[in-house]
């Protein structure tokens, strides 16, 4: 049972991932991530098992090698503090690819983040394509109307649904390749990777792939920034 006192909150904080360490894997992040929340000082709650490990939980992780302008986790604090003074620490702590660059007090009490920040924006560079957008396009609505995208993952053959994960592609023209806009949900199956639709389409891997965003996709089709409160 929690000692926290009942007017606890936690700290929901949004960070990037730039640079060399869009090549971390997503453990290697959490577990970079929280040993800068130690360095901070930031007063963190920690759980009553065994292990008395960290109480914080992270936003869907991002595939190996893709950057990100918009990442978050959620710390429940074991003592009040104020937004700024906890940014300002949490900054000083972090390497610089990591850096937060907002934070803000929430209620205990909120759904998973992992689960609830269901929406996704990318942008994606490819290149060294014998099609233009158009071609690019047409290859993808191709693999939207079998709806199922089939693909390995390491040694095992996986499957993902387009018409519940794909929003919507939009490509351009770039030099020697196209430059794509995604909008993904996260579905019961798991989330689709731009990659991977990316190398169904055209056989490329991308060159560059950066979340630009996430949001809670609610039930009315709007969509809530996850650092607005309720």
């Amino acid at each position: 049972m929690s000692t926290l006192p009942p007017n606890a909150c936690r700290l929901r904080v949004r960070y990037t991932k730039d640079g060399r360490l869009a090549y971390l894997g997503h453990l290697e992040v959490m577990q970079t991530v929280m040993r800068s929340v130690r360095r901070s000082g930031v007063p963190f709650e920690v759980g009553n098992g065994f292990a008395r490990r960290m109480r914080i939980q992270f936003s869907q992780a991002l595939p190996v090698g893709a950057s990100s302008r918009a990442e978050y986790y959620d710390l429940p604090l074991s003592d009040p503090l104020d937004e700024a003074e906890a940014l300002e620490a949490l900054r000083s702590a972090t390497p610089k690819a990591l850096a937060p660059d907002a934070a803000m007090l929430l209620p205990r009490r909120m759904p998973a983040l992992e689960a609830w920040a269901d929406f996704s924006c990318w942008k994606v560079s490819v290149r060294g394509l014998s099609m233009d957008a158009e071609d690019f396009m047409a290859r993808v609505q191709e693999l939207c109307d079998k709806d199922m995208l089939h693909f390995m993952r390491g040694t095992k053959e996986r499957s993902i649904s387009l018409k519940q994960t794909l929003v919507s592609c939009d490509a351009s023209d770039a030099a020697g390749g196209v430059d794509l806009m995604l909008q993904t949900r996260h579905s019961p199956q798991g989330s689709l990777r731009p990659a991977i639709l990316v190398s169904a389409a055209c056989g490329v891997a991308p060159l560059r792939v950066c979340r630009t965003g996430q949001w809670h996709l609610a039930d009315d089709g709007s969509l809530i920034d996850p650092m607005t409160r309720a």
